[in-house]
């Protein structure tokens, strides 16, 4: 969705927030709210509940976090022609995070964004066979080395998809 506030358009980006098992998901997805909302993105969260209740505790005044979704209700949504975004960024540390990833991008037809993270992370992304961008690092308890690697690519990725 686009949406007009004043002259401007806001594009928007849907952060898909699975299991929070992997300590660092809540503190990347928060920095990573905080980078989209300086290139001018919207961020809206899709997440299981326990994702959302991690977010909500950490951003109680939603200064990063924009609109807050039960995942399932947001995948329906999106095959029912209901939700259409410019930028979909899906945190993956198992084997769930890459079928949501899968999910979007064949619903959407648009690359998706992954963030690989977790002790497996080659494991996880070796098992992507459908268009995404990949941002990888491993990142269990210390957010650092994910840090970095949004750091470097997130501006292009906001430029270029």
């Amino acid at each position: 969705m686009v949406f007009i506030t004043g002259q401007k358009e806001e594009k928007e980006a849907v952060l898909v927030l699975g299991c929070p098992q992997v300590p660092v998901q809540t503190a990347v997805a928060l920095y990573l709210m905080h980078g989209l909302r300086r290139l001018g993105v919207r961020p809206i969260v899709a997440g299981n509940p326990a994702a959302r209740m991690l977010i909500d505790v950490s951003d109680p005044l939603h200064h990063y976090a924009g609109e807050m979704v039960d995942l399932d209700t947001f995948i329906a949504d999106m095959a029912a022609g209901r939700r259409k975004h410019d930028y979909y960024i899906v945190f993956a540390h198992n084997d769930a995070g890459v079928t949501y990833a899968a999910t979007v991008q064949s619903i959407s037809g648009k690359k998706v964004i992954m963030i690989i993270y977790g002790e497996n992370f080659q494991a996880i992304a070796d098992r992507v066979d459908f268009p995404a961008e990949k941002i990888m690092a491993k990142a269990v308890h210390n957010p650092m080395p994910m840090k970095k690697k949004i750091d470097e690519v997130l501006p292009w990725l906001v430029s270029n998809l």
